[in-house]
């Protein structure tokens, strides 16, 4: 390998590590976005009287997952 193709290698390799944190950050936002409508949705179903064991039990999961998902 010379040196222009080297210098290009590290320019492409550097080009795709910034488009992979870029789409990283996208998808953390995301899934943010999603979190809190999980979470919203939950609260609407707990003001509607359902349990958190309920929620737990249709979503296949523990009382104590519901807990961390209404908690952030």
């Amino acid at each position: 390998m010379n040196d222009d193709e080297i210098a290009t290698n590290y320019a492409d390799i550097l080009l795709r590590i910034k488009e992979i944190r870029a789409q990283a950050i996208e998808h953390r936002l995301v899934a943010k976005q999603l979190a809190n409508e999980r979470r919203g949705l939950m609260e609407t179903l707990i003001q509607q009287g359902v349990s958190q064991s309920q929620i737990a039990r249709e979503l296949g999961v523990t009382r104590q997952a519901i807990q961390k998902m209404l908690a952030r």
